[in-house]
């Protein structure tokens, strides 16, 4: 199957996350990267959906933004301190190699 999602990580996921996806051949931009430390969720979506990535975030005002009906390209969620830096890794792993952008 094609690995061909893409992510954007929001501003408070450690960097750690970035660099393990990174080493497996997952395209990865953070909010840093992008120079969009400070910008609003709204902002934060609209440049994740602009580039077709699935946004990856531990900020429950995401799911808020997806059930008011904002457009986006993917939100993978994660509850806070709920899982390692190796198990996101491993799951956002996951999602790339079984998944389509679809």
């Amino acid at each position: 199957m094609a690995r061909t999602i893409r992510f954007h990580l929001d501003e408070n996921v450690n960097n750690s996350v970035a660099d393990g996806l990174r080493r497996r051949g997952v395209n990865v931009t953070t909010t840093p990267e992008a120079g969009l430390i400070g910008a609003s969720d709204e902002v934060q979506l609209a440049f994740a959906c602009s580039q077709n990535r699935v946004i990856f975030t531990q900020d429950n005002d995401f799911l808020r933004l997806h059930h008011g009906g904002v457009n986006h390209a993917g939100i993978a969620y994660c509850i806070k301190e709920s899982r390692s830096i190796g198990e996101i890794i491993g799951g956002l792993a996951l999602i790339w190699e079984v998944l389509e952008p679809e």
